[in-house]
């Protein structure tokens, strides 16, 4: 088993959104879309989502740190698959008969969609192109021209295996491994449909729409059942998940199901208090402000917040004052805040000269 820190390319005490951005990265270069008829590709496309499967999930990563398996659980015979399972460790076959390998299930494919922060509040419908395998209409899947039916394979007679017998000291060791004829299917296509080529399935290019639930946050995935690749021999399809993209507000910054945001407070009415204006992601909501208002008090209107997903109610808009400071006065301006602090004993930065030489001299 691959080390899923090392197939992320993270260390092993990498925060959440590091291991986030690094499989985003991975993804992307391994998909299937980007690589069109590369194993390789999608077999590190598998390995990079069982990884971020793993490495997202706090119990299922404390567990593998622990145990090195993301299952929980003292180990036992059941954490090995069984006695079949020993004998194939050890001996490098089962301990009973050969079985042929059955249909495959369809790769998983990704597709990106990206939201506003509004519709990411409110849900949204979106088309997602998607090109993926599905199963040839021709030969229904099967890989052979039509009329035409697979045959036994002729290295391994039909078992999907093949056996080797090796003396060892402790006797004859008998071993088993895929056949590599027919890939463990124990059937080869002697007339191969021209169509899809004997492969069973065709790619084509499929349009989608997926309807985005409300509250989703940056890095959700929605998994959308039986819309991946088609499965091999009959099998079931993967499934396409869907990565959500919100876009960074100019406004709001999001924590969870809650909302933050900077509210403007003039000088005079943090002094005196007064009402202001409050963004919201619906409107301007009046809040009051109380006489002696100070820079960094926050105000909270519950219920304002993100709608909570797959639950009821929404979080909390939490507003940070913030006392601004009037620029450009009118010499009117300027001479009532002057009296304003002579009434106060305090000096301001309006002095005379002879001020500034006495002050000099002293």
């Amino acid at each position: 088993m691959s080390d899923h820190y090392a197939t992320l390319g993270v260390a092993r005490d990498a925060p959440p959104d590091e291991i986030k951005r690094a499989y985003r990265k991975l993804a992307r270069q391994f998909h299937p879309d980007a690589n069109p008829g590369d194993p390789e590709a999608a077999e590190h496309f598998k390995e990079v989502n069982r990884a971020y499967e793993v490495l997202s999930d706090p119990q299922k990563r404390s567990n593998y740190d622990t145990f090195g398996d993301e299952r929980a659980g003292a180990a036992g015979f059941s954490d090995f698959g069984g006695i079949s399972d020993l004998f194939s460790t050890f001996f490098g076959g089962a301990a009973t008969g050969a079985s042929r390998r059955g249909p495959g299930r369809g790769a998983d494919t990704l597709a990106e969609v990206e939201l506003t922060l509004e519709e990411a509040a409110v849900g949204a419908d979106r088309e997602v192109e998607v090109t993926t395998l599905v199963s040839c209409d021709v030969c229904a899947g099967s890989g052979s021209e039509p009329g035409t039916w697979p045959s036994r394979c002729s290295d391994c007679g039909g078992t999907g295996e093949t056996r080797q017998v090796r003396r060892t000291v402790f006797g004859n060791v008998m071993t088993a491994a895929t056949c590599p004829r027919c890939g463990g299917r124990g059937e080869e296509i002697t007339s191969p449909c021209k169509n899809c080529r004997g492969r069973g399935r065709v790619q084509v290019t499929d349009t989608l729409t997926v309807q985005i639930p409300p509250g989703v946050d940056d890095g959700a995935q929605l998994r959308v059942s039986g819309r991946g690749e088609a499965g091999l021999r009959g099998g079931r399809s993967g499934d396409l998940y869907v990565a959500i993209n919100v876009r960074p507000h100019e406004v709001f910054r999001r924590a969870g199901d809650d909302l933050a945001c900077e509210v403007t407070v003039p000088m005079t009415i943090a002094a005196l208090g007064g009402t202001v204006e409050m963004p919201t992601l619906e409107e301007l909501e009046p809040i009051e402000i109380e006489p002696g208002t100070q820079s960094g008090q926050v105000v909270r209107l519950r219920g304002r917040g993100m709608p909570r997903l797959g639950g009821r109610g929404r979080g909390e808009l939490v507003g940070l004052l913030k006392v601004e400071t009037p620029t450009d006065l009118s010499d009117e301006e300027v001479e009532l805040l002057e009296r304003f602090a002579k009434l106060r004993g305090e000096r301001t930065g309006q002095r005379g000269l002879f001020d500034k030489i006495k002050e000099a001299f002293q």
